[in-house]
């Protein structure tokens, strides 16, 4: 049996078991999670157990998240909540500080515990895997204080190993590109601006619609630094300047193609991660 076959069937011995106090999973729609409800849903039928999934509708998330979830949950037939969050209640993330993903996550879960303590959920969950401990996540810390469980993390899962495992179970967002908060296109200590994270999301989706997959709008003041993969750089410069009257009709008086393409946390890079 390969390590990954391994991994797999100690995930769902794990869900298995786990479903049988009842499992509350933080349900972003995005491939991770999807997993997770996957196994879970199926484990939990042959052990007589409960999952139920929950996505939160924030105004730092892309709202396609949302539709997304409740079509895979309709798919399943599985039980789907979408629970509300506003962000702007709390000062300290408004100011947008180098932890800002840690005061967030410690607010979104901390509504998840609640959540499940009012309908008898005894374990909640979410997708965190374990190619996020490479990366700069204050988040964990704050999942990790509260108590939530990470199986994918647990079973030291890849994002590879994942996509490639929903992919074999026909789940369909198993080629999704990841959705980070829209906070991550501004830079750390810039006030949150909710209609400009509005903005962003609009012109990403613009450029999804042409046919580009990982986008980022990074925005530094009134410039749209724009990261896309690499083999597309020829097609957005012969499309330039559709992009380019796109982009300034939302506002940004300079449009930019980043040379470096598209990466994860490119706002990251002057952070200390220790």
């Amino acid at each position: 049996m390969s390590d990954t076959l391994e991994k797999i069937e100690s995930l769902k011995k794990y869900m298995g078991e786990k479903s049988k106090s009842g499992i509350c999973l933080a349900f972003s729609g995005g491939v991770d999670s999807s997993l997770i409800l996957d196994i879970g849903c199926e484990e939990a039928k042959k052990n007589g157990g409960r999952l139920v999934a929950v996505t939160f509708s924030t105004r730092l998330h892309p709202k396609s998240d949302i539709e997304i979830a409740k079509k895979l949950c309709e798919e399943r037939g599985i039980s789907h909540v979408v629970l509300d969050v506003d962000e702007s209640e709390s000062k300290e993330l408004l100011n947008n500080p180098v932890n800002r993903c840690y005061i967030c996550k410690k607010h979104i879960f901390e509504t998840l515990l609640s959540f499940a303590k009012s309908n008898n959920l005894s374990v909640c969950m979410e997708g965190t895997n374990f190619d996020d401990l490479k990366s700069y996540r204050p988040g964990i810390k704050a999942i990790d204080e509260l108590g939530i469980e990470s199986p994918l993390r647990k079973f030291e899962l890849t994002k590879n190993e994942i996509r490639s495992i929903a992919e074999s179970r026909g789940i369909s967002v198993s080629k999704r590109p990841s959705a980070p908060c829209l906070a991550t296109r501004i830079p750390y200590n810039t006030p949150m601006d909710f209609d400009l994270f509005e903005r962003i999301e609009k012109g990403e989706n613009q450029l999804k619609s042409m046919g580009f997959k990982n986008i980022r709008i990074r925005v530094h003041q009134n410039i749209a630094r724009i990261e896309i993969d690499k083999e597309n750089f020829k097609d957005f410069i012969e499309k330039g300047d559709i992009i380019v009257e796109k982009i300034k009709g939302l506002g940004f008086d300079y449009v930019t193609l980043d040379i470096e393409g598209f990466r994860s946390g490119s706002m990251d890079i002057n952070i200390n991660k220790e």
